[in-house]
């Protein structure tokens, strides 16, 4: 889990500024808070305060987290370095539409999905769906939520299901990466 991620931080945030996130996420997430109160967002909100206000665990960390970063960049440019593969890339948007139309379906109230859920369900890192989200915010295919989530818009279900039966081989992208 990237603790900078979930706290909203850059990796170069003083402990002033994360502590200041810190408590607004915290605020908004905690379990008491009746109408932005959830307790695994919570839970992980106060799982990476405690490692990056902690000068010796965040410096463990850091390390950590650099070469994961290195890792996944390397991840990015050898897969910019191959052909562009059009198709591949609009297998993964209607990926994404579907897995987020289910999400709304399925829990109408709730929220979407975070990028890291994303990055799950279609097997790419985050950085290889940087450009996929880009694409369908920018088209109002999908939007953010008021807690950052991913989530389908209605134009992003027309085009699902307009493009669904025309691209059957977009259902077998999640299926292969899983």
């Amino acid at each position: 889990m990237d603790y900078y991620d979930v706290l909203q931080v850059s990796p170069t945030a003083d402990p002033d500024t994360i502590h200041r996130v810190y408590r607004l996420l915290a605020q908004r997430f905690h379990p008491d808070n009746k109408e932005t109160g959830n307790p695994s967002r919570f839970r992980e909100i106060a799982d990476a305060y405690a490692v990056l206000s902690d000068p010796e665990r965040r410096t463990r960390y850091d390390i950590v987290h650099d070469r994961q970063q290195k890792e996944r960049w390397r991840l990015v440019e050898s897969g910019s370095n191959a052909d562009h593969d059009f198709d591949l890339e609009q297998r993964v948007r209607l990926t994404v539409l579907e897995v987020l139309y289910t999400k709304r379906r399925l829990d109408p109230q709730g929220d979407g999905l975070s990028p890291l859920d994303l990055e799950k369900f279609t097997g790419r890192a985050r950085e290889q769906l940087e450009f996929t989200m880009w694409y369908l915010s920018n088209r109002k295919f999908v939007q953010r939520s008021d807690s950052s989530q991913f989530v389908i818009t209605a134009e992003g279900v027309d085009h699902l299901e307009k493009n669904y039966d025309d691209h059957p081989q977009a259902r077998r992208l999640r299926a292969v990466n899983s």
